[in-house]
């Protein structure tokens, strides 16, 4: 799946017997005089663990439950959580805290048309703009990714966490001579929530395809400076991904919705 920006927190996860607190002595002082570094930290915790779908959709993030499971406080907590808000990765209700976002059928539709829109619009401006500078990091990036495998096993998906990161530095190359920050931050948002719908599903529906060849043929379309091509194929890379997705209904309906949760809480209240 397509994944736009560098720099997003390595997806690489300790099983939860060995999960160390974020905050230690070291750490704990350095908090007293950059409380805003903390919680960045916790963000970059948080955002990874609901990136990779351990924390999944609909979970209620209770602010004692994040504290003990990253061993902070109230404050960085909530900075982290209001962040995540704006990002779209969890949601705020009244009354009721924060909530991992839920996901749909209809949300993965919306956000793949969107994501072709954007990210089309942004590779058309960067070869508009093109250079050889541009040209050898594409060339570079698509090097290291084409090397990396992208489950470390044949026989059913689990995620190689040296794979993310690379596969964003390469679509991150594609687009890096769009000349727009705004442009680019956008790609990164839909980047996000593409891939969290990735990670929830692909253990059922892990597509067995050779993503070598098509990075490689967006690639080349691009650096032979043919836009409309180069825009075609990286949005059926997109769509690919999402359909995939889609064509395996068990795959979304195993996942909590915004429907099933507002049930599940019905079925609750009459409980009580």
């Amino acid at each position: 799946m397509l994944s736009v920006l560098r720099g997003a927190p390595p997806h690489i996860h300790m099983p939860k017997s060995k999960r160390v607190p974020i905050v230690n002595t070291t750490t704990a002082a350095a908090a007293k005089r950059s409380p805003t570094t903390l919680a960045s930290t916790v963000y970059d915790c948080l955002r990874t663990d609901i990136l990779a779908g351990e924390l999944k959709p609909g979970h209620k993030l209770r602010i004692e439950f994040l504290g003990k499971r990253y061993g902070t406080g109230h404050i960085p907590l909530r900075e982290a959580l209001n962040r995540l808000s704006s990002d779209g990765l969890v949601e705020r209700r009244d009354q009721r805290g924060f909530l991992v976002a839920a996901v749909s059928a209809a949300d993965l539709r919306e956000l793949t048309k969107t994501r072709c829109l954007v990210e089309g619009a942004a590779l058309a401006e960067s070869i508009a703009a093109r250079s050889a500078a541009w040209e050898e990091g594409i060339v570079i990036a698509f090097h290291r990714l084409s090397r990396t495998p992208r489950s470390t096993s044949r026989a059913q998906y689990k995620a190689n966490p040296a794979w993310e990161p690379l596969h964003r530095d390469f679509h991150r190359s594609l687009i890096a001579a769009c000349g727009s920050r705004w442009l680019l931050n956008f790609c990164m948002q839909l980047a996000d929530q593409s891939y969290r719908y990735q990670q929830l599903a692909f253990k059922q529906v892990f597509p067995l395809r050779n993503d070598t060849d098509g990075h490689r043929a967006i690639m080349q379309a691009a650096i032979d400076g043919d836009t409309q091509k180069a825009v075609r194929l990286l949005q059926a890379h997109v769509r690919f991904t999402a359909d995939t997705i889609l064509k395996n209904g068990d795959a979304l309906d195993a996942l909590p919705s915004e429907a099933g949760r507002r049930t599940a809480a019905r079925k609750a209240t009459r409980r009580k």
